[in-house]
Order: structure tokens, then sequence, then C-alpha cells
């Protein structure tokens, strides 16, 4: 990877970042008006209409895109992706852009205590710090004890550990599937799913919210797009951390367009939760650079007795 690809990389996540931030407040402005099952499932219409395009293009194309060593885990993965995108529309309506992002911005904490029972891995003393910091800035957002608690305020919890399950489902099919194969499998299975549920919610939408919705399609397709060519470019270790853009860009447009406030307990609590996930994402990629130096000496002595204890 150079140094001119990493930096490529990191400018194609911060404005898939941003358009992700502007997706949400438009999701937010339909789903006021209309049902959430309907509005995500036109979205994910669009959504797996460009999956499998991008299926077409790959090599292989299509048969290649379907084949899949984990079928099962892969609509699984499907199924978790498309509740948690209903259940965070349900949370931006209930508690705005910025208290809705700073809670999900605890999900990388979940997918680090979560690592070990699902994927085997070990995770250190280090790591599990960081972990109970990032709950205790949780904590200082819900301000427990202070005020009168909300269970409205669980929701982008419960939308952060699906998605930590989902990222962790994702890395575990990745032994075998490839990441054309695991893009198509999410749009597809989830396009269908949603189809099931918010067919039967079908309302009539005014001319200027077909507006917003063609919007909604194309800004969370050209946002995967730059997605694809980010991680195509530079090591997801080095360009994740830049994800957290999106939570500064939900916060401006939550509170210039919506009207939102920012509670001094949020900016605290936020920037405990985003420090605390910084910090895994970087410890993280210490352990994967630490483990391919003991790799390559591995390969270079394949008949080396086993130090496994």
């Amino acid at each position: 990877m150079t140094p001119t690809n990493q930096r490529a990389g990191i400018l194609l996540m911060i404005g898939a970042a941003l358009i992700f931030s502007a997706q949400d407040a438009i999701s937010r402005h339909l789903a006021e008006a209309y049902n959430v099952f309907m509005v995500v499932m036109i979205r994910y219409w669009f959504f797996a209409a460009f999956v499998v395009w991008v299926a077409r293009r790959q090599a292989g194309g299509f048969r290649a895109a379907v084949r899949s060593g984990f079928p099962f885990l892969q609509v699984l993965r499907g199924t978790l992706l498309i509740a948690e995108v209903c259940v965070m529309v349900v949370a931006f309506m209930r508690l705005g852009l910025v208290e809705t992002h700073a809670m999900f911005a605890a999900y990388p904490l979940i997918v680090a205590a979560l690592s070990g029972p699902v994927l085997g891995e070990k995770v250190g003393w280090r790591r599990w710090a960081a972990i109970g910091v990032g709950f205790v800035g949780v904590m200082v957002i819900l301000e427990p004890g202070v005020t009168v608690f909300s269970p409205d305020a669980l929701i982008p919890v419960v939308a952060a550990f699906m998605f930590a399950l989902y990222g962790l489902l994702t890395r575990y099919v990745s032994r075998r599937d490839s990441a054309a194969v695991s893009f198509f499998w999410t749009g597809v299975s989830g396009a269908v799913l949603i189809t099931l549920v918010g067919v039967w919610y079908w309302e009539p939408m005014s001319p200027p919210d077909w507006g917003w919705m063609a919007l909604l399609c194309i800004s969370g397709a050209t946002a995967h797009y730059l997605l694809i060519n980010a991680y195509a470019l530079a090591e997801a270790s080095a360009i994740q951390p830049f994800a957290y853009f999106q939570l500064p860009a939900a916060a401006v447009l939550g509170m210039t367009i919506f009207g939102e406030m920012l509670r001094t307990n949020v900016l605290i609590g936020a920037g405990i939760v985003v420090s605390a996930g910084l910090f895994t994402l970087w410890r993280a990629r210490v352990r994967a650079q630490g483990a391919r130096p003991s790799k390559a000496r591995a390969n270079r002595a394949p008949s080396a007795p086993s130090t496994d204890r």
C-alpha cells in the first residue's frame, strides 16, 4: 500500500461517511411522513439493483457472486443489517441524529467484546480497559440517576449490537467468501426480507418526497461505491477510524435542519466513546501488523515445530 493509495482511501472513506450522514437525515425526513418499513424497502430495492450491477462487473460475474460457502450465515448477515437499518431510522425519529449517533458510536467496542466468543480471538487487557471506558461514556450520555431514564435511549444501543454482530459475521464468512460475495448477499437477501414486510405498509407518496426518495437511493449507492473503492485502495485498519466523521456530520445536520440540541453530557460521553473506539481499532491494527512477520517466518520455515501451547 503506497502513501498515495492510503491518502486516497482515507478521502474516499471520509466522503462515504459524509454522504451516509446526509442519507440518515433524508431517512429521518421521510420516516416522519411514511412508514419506516416502506422507506427502507424502496431504498433497498435500489441498493439491490446496485449490488447486482456491481456483481456483473466483477470477475466471474453473477455466478461467482452467488457462490457462497456460508449461505445461511450470509442470509443472517442480511437480516441483521436490514433490521439494524430499520431500528436506526426509528431512533432518528425518537432521539434525533445527534444522540442516536453518539450512542451508536459504541459499536466498535461491542465488536471487540464479542470477537472472543464469536471468532475465538483473544482480547487483551488493554482492549478490555477501552471497552470499560467506552461503557462509562455511554453512561455519561444516558445520565442514569440524573434524569428520568427513557427506554428510547436503548434503541441505538440495540442497533449498535446488531451492527457489531453483522460485522463479526462478515469477518467470519470472509474465511471462505470474498468481499464481492458478501456484498451481493447483503443487498439481495436484505431486499427480499424487507419486501416481505414492507409491501404490507405501502402508502402513496407525494411527488416532492419521491424526489427525496430518489436522492436517498442515489446517495446510498454512491456512498457504498466510495466505500468499496476505499477498501480497494487502502487497508481497512488504516481507514476505518475515519468512519467516525459520520458522527460530527450527523450532529451538524441534526442541529441545523431538525433543530436538535447538543447537550453537554452527550458531547462529553460521545468523546469518551469515540476515543475508546479509536483505541480498540488502533490495538487491532497493531496486533494485525505483529502477526504478519510471524506468518512470513512460518512460510519460510514450514518444517519448524509448532509452538502452540
